[in-house]
């Protein structure tokens, strides 16, 4: 299941320019001496999660010392809203020129749809550029879902990171990545969202379920009698979650997945939209900005999850489907001892927890108790440790000619190592 079905001629297209750009790195860059760092993520559709996050601290603090790209698709105009300096169209020449000369790429999805079109094909050209796989969430809740493109891609990369040691195991023993890839660093996104502030008033609901891609191949018949669109137009449909809404002046913010953005149509004319609840596709809202904002979460297995959970947040999951959710893709959670939230396999269950909560007198979360067990840093520098270390042997070489120099001048002593890591992330 590719997310981005390409015809024969644009596949032979890409093919062309990749060994192109092959030959042309080859050619004229035999003593490349410029550190060139390529960062992409949500398929290049958006800057956002923790791809983007990650890509603005380097431009913040590694300017000066790298050249800084960041990759999108051409046919999203998101680039002509935000100042993103070096962003660079996937699919370009000079994509695939980068992605050769590249020391270091970052991506958060896969390499063929955050950095390099169709590279799948022909990775075995690229054997020096340091690999990173920065995840856009902490892989939990849905196991792995491994197609035939990903096999040499995973293989290829060369840092895995991870938001905490629990996540760790589950690359390791799950994913079956080498120790030697696995890198602890925390969760790139977590340093722009407040750790532990819970809400002092539930006003504003966020809903947000993640995507099936068993529901991909349905008629659109099949598609308007699934569980998964029942369940969700029929939660906010239904009458008690109308009252509820009247009665507490709730504003709720319904976000569809990305990766669901085929049935927007549906869903916007059986919405029930008006002042009080509004529908959002992907590409209508800043993700961050709808973090900050709600009081609350509603989800089924979104790892959106975490976010809420990180800032002590409330949350309801609405597991309607979690037999045939199992079923078909699998958890590394139990989802009926594991979960940080209230859950509800039904309709009726969601809305006695969201009626509870909104009677009480505290909204924090009531299981936060739980977020160290899947969370190591609340310390909002996980950029920081992750910067340091994929460019470990960028500072330990800085370190040493420093270190050599003040040896010859004889003019300063010699500084330790984390003193110069210190000005190199400054």
């Amino acid at each position: 299941m590719r997310l981005k079905d390409h015809n024969s001629f644009v596949k032979l297209w890409y093919a062309m320019k990749i060994w192109m750009a092959y030959f042309w790195v080859k050619l004229f860059y035999r003593n490349d001496k410029d550190i060139i760092v390529l960062v992409g993520g949500n398929l290049g559709e958006k800057y956002e999660d923790n791809a983007a996050v990650f890509h603005q601290y380097l431009i913040d603090h590694y300017s000066s010392q790298m050249k800084i790209y960041w990759m999108f698709d051409p046919q999203f105009n998101y680039i002509n809203q935000f100042p993103i300096p070096h962003a660079v169209p996937l699919g370009s020449f000079q994509n695939y020129v980068l992605f050769f000369r590249a020391r270091y790429t970052v991506h958060g999805h896969s390499i063929i749809y955050d950095l390099a079109p169709y590279m799948d094909r022909f990775i075995f050209l690229n054997k020096k550029t340091v690999m990173l796989h920065i995840s856009h969430g902490i892989e939990c809740f849905k196991k792995i879902l491994i197609q035939k493109e990903d096999v040499p891609l995973l293989k290829r990369c060369n840092l895995f990171n991870c938001a905490s040691a629990y996540e760790h195991k589950i690359k390791s023993t799950e994913w079956k990545i080498a120790e030697d890839k696995l890198i602890i660093t925390g969760m790139a996104r977590f340093d722009r969202l407040p750790p532990d502030q819970p809400p002092v008033q539930l006003k504003r609901l966020l809903l947000m379920f993640t995507w099936r891609e068993w529901l991909f191949d349905m008629t659109e018949q099949e598609f308007l009698e699934s569980k998964y669109y029942r369940s969700t137009v029929g939660l906010l449909q239904s009458a008690k979650m109308q009252s509820l809404i009247a009665e507490q002046q709730l504003t709720v913010r319904v976000l569809l997945h990305p990766f669901m953005k085929k049935y927007e149509t549906y869903f916007r004319k059986d919405l029930h939209v008006n002042d009080h609840v509004s529908f959002f596709s992907f590409d209508d809202v800043l993700i961050m900005d709808e973090l900050h904002a709600a009081d609350m979460l509603i989800t089924d297995y979104s790892s959106i999850s975490w976010d809420f959970l990180y800032m002590n947040k409330p949350i309801i999951f609405y597991t309607f489907d979690q037999k045939e959710f199992l079923a078909n893709r699998g958890s590394y959670l139990d989802l009926d001892a594991d979960l940080f939230g209230y859950k509800g396999n039904t309709e009726e269950e969601v809305l006695m927890h969201l009626s509870r909560a909104l009677g009480g007198n505290h909204y924090a979360n009531p299981y936060f108790s739980k977020a160290s067990d899947y969370i190591d840093f609340f310390d909002q520098q996980n950029c920081e440790r992750l910067a340091r270390t994929l460019f470990r042997d960028e500072i330990a070489h800085e370190t040493k000619e420093y270190t050599e120099k003040s040896a010859e001048m004889n003019e300063f002593p010699l500084v330790s190592a984390q003193a110069v890591q210190y000005n190199c992330n400054k």
